[in-house]
């Protein structure tokens, strides 16, 4: 096998200077997590980069497989060669004759990392083109605009040859920043959201609201089956299903219709904080875009931010309705997404929901509720189930 490494580049990680070693390991740990069911395959850090050493495992699939891991700027699959100049010139026209058959220019970029190498990277890029020119006479260099570039990197242990550079997902590893607690429904929206706070290095527990029997078992399937596409980015993440059925019947016993939606969210965030007090999640995380639906405005934000001690993450605040769809098919949550299984939310929505809530009438309203002991029944009634990947459930699993 040509290629039987891979060399992974992480980017913004190299800015975090006294903690970027611990951010580093972070990262080898999750790249060991998604390579798990390889289990010859080596991972090692070196010289600012992870190396994995395939051991027969396939490139395509591993490298599929990095393309989820947050973190990673670009992979590489590579080459290996000794550090000898004839060895590494014949690994060089291997690597053109693989990637050159339907293409005619190329060029070579070299690095010496070792300087104990007798080359430098001048000559090195010189001797290796000639090389390459001298096994295929049909090709020519550009430098300016080559079909392909074969990048020659000389390391202290060997020299490593790649041509090209696939694209990782950027971000910070998961756990990098601590957990949050994401208020999962069956929409499009949230899981965007959830999977956005993974690439910025959250680690993520998930709680869903349902009205059983009001809402079906296929809906809660629905959000088990989103909770298994995100763990393919975020690793086995465990999914609280909570009670909310006595809470809008009260609702609907204590409030004006118009109220309703807003009434209801206040109370998953209290329930939400305490579960987030139990787990030890730093923040809450939900899909709210400002100003999508009525709940979703300014003042009604405003009104579920009052109930709680937690920072509400809101990753997709100023994202377009659009923008949001696009990214959930790319990350194969939007074919599920779309069933026709309704949640606690759009079952008891209201048809004329209050835009502008105002808090005496919220607190008036809740006034004549047992608040806390609903909160409390709530949170005592949930279940909680560890969701773990299942290819079976995305189409489209890789984001790109």
């Amino acid at each position: 096998m040509l290629y039987d490494h891979l060399l992974v580049r992480y980017g913004e990680l190299t800015t975090k200077g006294a903690n970027r070693a611990e951010m580093e390991q972070l990262l080898e740990r999750n790249v060991r997590r998604a390579l798990s069911q390889w289990p010859d395959v080596k991972v090692t850090r070196s010289q600012q980069r992870i190396v994995v050493q395939l051991n027969g495992a396939p490139v395509d699939a591993t490298l599929q497989k990095l393309q989820q891991v947050f973190g990673i700027s670009s992979i590489s699959p590579v080459a290996v060669a000794p550090l000898d100049l004839a060895a590494i010139q014949q690994t060089a026209v291997e690597v053109a004759k693989r990637e050159l058959m339907d293409k005619s220019t190329f060029k070579v970029e070299a690095r010496r990392g070792f300087k104990g190498f007798p080359l430098d990277s001048p000559a090195l890029q010189k001797a290796v083109g000639a090389a390459v020119l001298r096994a295929l006479p049909h090709i020519r260099v550009d430098v300016h605009h080559p079909d392909v570039v074969i990048e020659v990197d000389i390391r202290k242990s060997a020299a490593y040859l790649y041509p090209s550079r696939v694209p990782g997902l950027g971000g910070f590893p998961v756990g990098m920043s601590g957990k949050g607690l994401v208020l999962l429904s069956g929409g499009i929206d949230s899981p965007v959201a959830a999977w956005k706070a993974m690439k910025r290095g959250l680690a993520l527990e998930l709680v869903h609201f349902h009205s059983f029997p009001f809402t079906s078992e296929r809906a809660q399937q629905k959000v088990e089956d989103l909770a298994a596409v995100l763990t393919q980015w975020g690793g086995p993440m465990k999914l609280h299903l909570v009670s909310v059925t006595a809470i809008q019947a009260e609702i609907q016993r204590a409030a004006p219709e118009g109220l309703r939606t807003i009434l209801l969210r206040r109370m998953m965030v209290r329930a939400a904080s305490r579960i987030a007090d139990e787990v030890g999640a730093g923040a809450l995380v939900t899909g709210d875009s400002l100003g999508q639906v009525a709940s979703q405005t300014l003042a009604a934000l405003n009104a579920v931010d009052r109930v709680t001690d937690y920072t509400i993450l809101r990753p997709l605040i100023a994202e377009d309705k659009l923008e949001i769809i696009e990214l959930a098919k790319r990350m194969g949550t939007y074919e599920i997404s779309i069933l026709p299984f309704d949640d606690c939310c759009s079952l008891f929505a209201p048809k004329h929901p209050k835009t502008n809530p105002k808090r005496s009438d919220l607190e008036r309203a809740e006034a004549r509720m047992d608040v806390e002991g609903l909160i409390a029944e709530a949170v005592a009634s949930r279940e909680e189930k560890l969701v773990c990947a299942d290819e079976d459930v995305s189409a489209s699993a890789t984001y790109r």
